[in-house]
C-alpha cells in the first residue's frame, strides 16, 4: 500500500531539478516537511541556479550519487525520466524505502484540496498561471503546482512554479504525456486541445475520456474540433469562434504588437501576450474563474496585469532592430503557433528550433515539417540545430538535418547548423533592423542561458 505524504516527514526527490519535481518538493517544504533531493545537474564546484533557489527554501540538495539517501528517509519520489537502473533507485530499494512516481504524489495532493486540473496537449502551464493570477487577484488565495515558473513569483527570488495559498483551491497542470493525468480526481477539469505529440491522437482520446470522468465539472475548448466532443455542458465551455453559441465567447480579437485585445460579454480585455493561442489560453482561465464564481470584470482587471511565465514567448529585448523571443515550443502545433504569434510583430520572423529526443523527433518528423511549412511566409526562415540528447537509452537514427531537408522540399527557407554555438554567426546575414528572432526548444536546461547569450552577442 502506498504511504500517504501526510503521514511522512523526510521525503527525497530523485531528479529534483525538473520543473514538475521541484514544484512538488517546494510545495511539501512549505507544508512543513523535511525535503531533500538530488539531480544529475548538481555537480560539485559548479553553479546551478535551481539548486541555489531550492536551498534558499531550506531544501537540502545532493549530486545524484546516493549520498543523500539513508535509512532516515521515509519516501523516495522519482520522475518518469528516472530509470530503475539509476544507482540511487537501487540503493533505496536495498534500504527498503518506499518509492513512488511524481504523479502518485501529485494525485495525493490533488485529493487533499479542491483542485482545478488543466489538461490538453498545449497551453497547460500558461492557463494555470493565468487562472492563478485571476484567483489571487480575487483574493481567493489559491495554491498552484505548475510546469513553469510564473514571472510574478520569480520576481521574489523563487523558481516560481509553485505556491501554497491559504485558500481551498489548488491549480495544477495535468500531464497526459505519461498517462498520469488519469490519476487525478479534481473538482474542475479543463480540456484545452488534443494534438499528436507524445502519443497518437487515438491513444489520447482514451486518456482524456478517463480524465473527464474523474472531474466533477468539465470545461472544454469549443473552438477545437476534437476537444469540443468531450463537452458535458456547453454553457460552461469557452470559444474563440464568433459563430459559436452556448459558451463563453471571445469576440473582436486583435493583436497590436506584443499585446492582444478582445471582448467577452461586452467586457474589454487587454493582455501583454502574443498570439491567438494565448486568446484561447486566456478564455480557458476565464471560464474556470467564472465557474468558481469570479466576475468577468475582475478577470479583466487581473489579466491586464498578467506578467507571463518562464520561457513562454519571453521577450528578452530588442537590439539593432532584432526582437529576441525565447519560447518553450517543442511539438509541431506549438512551433507553428509560436511562429504565427510573432508574425504581427515584425515583417520577418527567423525561427531557430532545437528538437529534443531522437524517438519523439522521429515520431513527429512529418508533422513538424507540415505544420512549420504551412505557417512560414516567403520572407520567414526556419533554422535547426542538432537534436538535444538528455542521456539514457536511445537509438540515434534521425537528425535535425532530415527535417530541414524535408522543409526545403516544400520551398521553405530552411537551414541546418549542427552546433548551436555557430548559429548566431551563421544567421547574421539574414538579420535586419526590423525582424523577430524566435528561439524555440524544451527539456534542455541550458536553453535559457543560450537565449540570453544570443541576445547579448547580437
Amino acid at each position: 500500500m502506498t504511504p500517504h505524504f501526510n503521514n511522512l516527514q523526510n521525503i527525497f526527490f530523485i531528479g529534483i531539478a525538473g520543473s514538475g519535481m521541484s514544484a512538488l518538493a517546494q510545495y511539501l517544504q512549505d507544508l512543513g516537511k523535511s525535503i531533500s533531493g538530488s539531480d544529475r545537474y548538481f555537480l560539485h564546484d559548479t553553479k546551478n541556479e535551481i539548486k541555489e533557489k531550492l536551498e534558499a527554501e531550506g531544501i537540502i540538495c545532493y549530486p545524484q550519487n546516493g549520498d543523500g539517501i539513508s535509512s532516515h528517509i521515509d519516501l523516495i519520489v522519482v520522475s518518469t525520466a528516472i530509470e530503475d537502473s539509476v544507482f540511487e533507485v537501487q540503493k533505496a530499494k536495498q534500504l527498503g524505502i518506499h518509492i513512488i512516481k511524481r504523479s502518485e504524489l501529485l494525485a495525493q495532493i490533488v485529493a487533499s484540496k479542491k483542485t482545478i486540473a488543466i489538461g490538453g496537449t498545449s497551453g497547460k502551464s500558461t492557463v494555470s498561471a493565468m487562472l492563478f493570477t485571476i484567483l489571487e487577484y480575487a483574493q481567493l488565495q489559491p495554491s498552484i503546482i505548475n510546469g513553469a515558473g510564473l514571472v510574478s513569483l520569480q520576481q521574489t527570488g523563487k523558481i516560481g512554479n509553485t505556491k501554497v495559498g491559504k485558500g481551498e483551491w489548488l491549480i495544477i497542470e495535468a500531464d497526459e504525456s505519461d498517462g498520469s493525468i488519469i490519476q487525478y480526481k479534481s473538482e474542475i477539469g479543463i480540456l484545452l486541445n488534443i494534438e499528436k505529440d507524445h502519443k497518437e491522437v487515438e491513444d489520447l482520446l482514451a486518456i482524456f475520456k478517463v480524465f473527464k470522468n474523474n472531474c466533477r465539472h468539465f470545461i472544454v475548448n469549443q473552438s477545437h474540433s476534437v476537444a469540443k466532443n468531450f463537452s458535458n455542458n456547453s454553457k460552461q465551455d469557452f470559444s474563440i469562434n464568433e459563430e459559436q453559441s452556448g459558451s463563453l465567447l471571445a469576440k473582436n480579437f486583435v493583436q497590436v504588437g506584443s499585446a492582444i485585445e478582445f471582448e467577452v460579454n461586452k467586457i474589454s480585455f487587454q493582455m501583454n501576450v502574443i498570439g491567438k493561442h494565448n486568446l484561447e489560453n486566456a478564455m480557458a482561465a476565464i471560464a474556470a474563474a467564472v465557474l468558481v464564481g469570479v466576475e468577468l470584470e475582475i478577470c479583466a482587471t487581473a489579466l491586464k496585469n498578467y506578467e507571463g511565465i518562464y520561457r513562454r514567448h519571453q521577450i528578452l529585448g530588442t537590439k539593432n532592430g532584432v526582437c529576441v523571443i525565447d519560447d518553450f515550443a517543442h511539438n509541431p502545433a506549438k512551433c507553428a503557433a509560436s511562429i504565427t504569434a510573432c508574425q504581427p510583430i515584425a515583417p520577418k520572423v527567423i525561427a531557430w528550433f532545437q528538437p529534443h529526443g531522437y524517438t519523439p523527433t522521429k515520431f513527429l518528423r512529418n508533422d513538424f515539417v507540415e505544420e512549420i511549412a504551412k505557417v512560414l511566409r516567403s520572407q520567414d526562415e526556419i533554422w535547426m540545430s542538432e537534436i538535444f540528447y538528455a542521456g539514457g537509452t536511445a537509438t540515434k537514427n534521425i537528425s535535425s538535418r532530415n527535417l530541414i531537408n524535408d522543409l526545403k522540399l516544400k520551398n521553405s527557407n530552411a537551414f541546418f547548423v549542427e552546433n548551436r554555438e555557430d548559429f548566431l554567426d551563421a544567421v547574421r546575414p539574414s538579420l535586419n533592423d526590423n525582424c523577430v528572432l524566435l528561439l524555440m526548444g524544451a527539456r534542455d536546461p541550458s536553453l535559457e542561458n543560450f537565449a540570453k547569450k544570443v541576445f547579448c552577442d547580437l
